[in-house]
């Protein structure tokens, strides 16, 4: 696996830590739909960790604000959703993340979650970005599908004058037209260029936005060869929505990988580096 040149930032995310040579995965549903689902799925996820020896980060939405429809399903909600994080982070170990969508839900779920994601669509948003920065937790900044990447250094800027510098820049496509995404590999470097970590989003990188009658749909066949690109080009983490079954999901039914195929992303970056991992190589249960 190609190391991206230059010094970035090191710092650490409730048991893990980011920027130190190791991918981090930042991996799990795309929204609550259950109790029982999230603790199903982190357990899944921290054991195969255990086993493999990947730093792991749970990620799942309690509520998901960017919805074409008005009768699409959009998650828990802030309160019972911060709950149910919390109750998966204390059994499953696993650091936790999810997106927050105004100032007041930044300061309050930094009192569960280990790592603040602003949505890509509210990147620019400088009282949400200086909020989250101001918690005092790390921030993962998505870059937006409209903005370039030398510009992130200008909105990770915001999070710094906050008294932050714990900040994940990640690319996840730009708009193409209507109704779909194209991912410039450049971006990584350049936003890596600005000290910061960088994230590949495997997942929301293959949507086709508004495609699907309403909704987001996606092209999953294309998820595997992209990452492939973006570790081949140098990442510190990857971010990759997994879904028990994915066709039964509430939500970005068409982009999320399926849980039990997490392995084929570790083998993956293992082929791109070389060093295939004894435990899991040829292993897709």
């Amino acid at each position: 696996m190609k190391v991206l040149t230059g010094p970035t930032r090191q710092f650490s995310i409730g048991s893990t830590s980011i920027g130190g040579g190791r991918v981090l995965w930042l991996l799990g549903p795309c929204v609550l739909e259950s109790e029982q689902m999230a603790l199903d799925v982190a357990r899944h996820l921290a054991q195969l960790g255990l086993m493999t020896g990947r730093s792991i980060v749970f990620k799942a939405s309690y509520t998901k604000a960017n919805r074409l429809r008005s009768d699409s399903f959009t998650g828990l909600g802030l309160d019972e959703g911060l709950r149910v994080l919390e109750k998966v982070r204390a059994e499953s170990g696993l650091a936790i993340t999810t997106d927050v969508h105004s100032p007041e839900e930044a300061r309050t779920a930094a009192g569960v979650v280990d790592l603040l994601q602003i949505p890509a669509f509210l990147c620019r948003q400088t009282d949400l970005v200086v909020a989250a920065a101001s918690t005092g937790k790390p921030i993962n900044i998505k870059k937006g599908q409209f903005v370039s990447a030398s510009d992130m250094a200008h909105i990770a800027d915001k999070a710094i004058r906050a008294g932050n510098s714990k900040v994940i820049l990640t690319e996840r496509g730009t708009t193409f037209g209507y109704g779909d995404l194209v991912v410039d590999f450049r971006s990584l470097p350049i936003m890596r260029q600005a000290g910061f970590p960088v994230c590949y989003d495997a997942s929301h990188s293959v949507q086709t936005p508004g495609s699907a009658g309403g909704r987001s749909g996606g092209k999953r066949e294309f998820l595997l060869p992209l990452m492939r690109a973006a570790l081949a080009v140098g990442v510190d983490a990857v971010f990759c929505e997994v879904h028990p079954d994915p066709e039964r999901a509430l939500s970005d039914k068409d982009t999320q990988w399926p849980l039990a195929r997490v392995a084929e992303l570790f083998d993956a970056a293992d082929r791109i580096a070389g060093t295939p991992h004894p435990t899991i190589a040829g292993r897709h249960d």
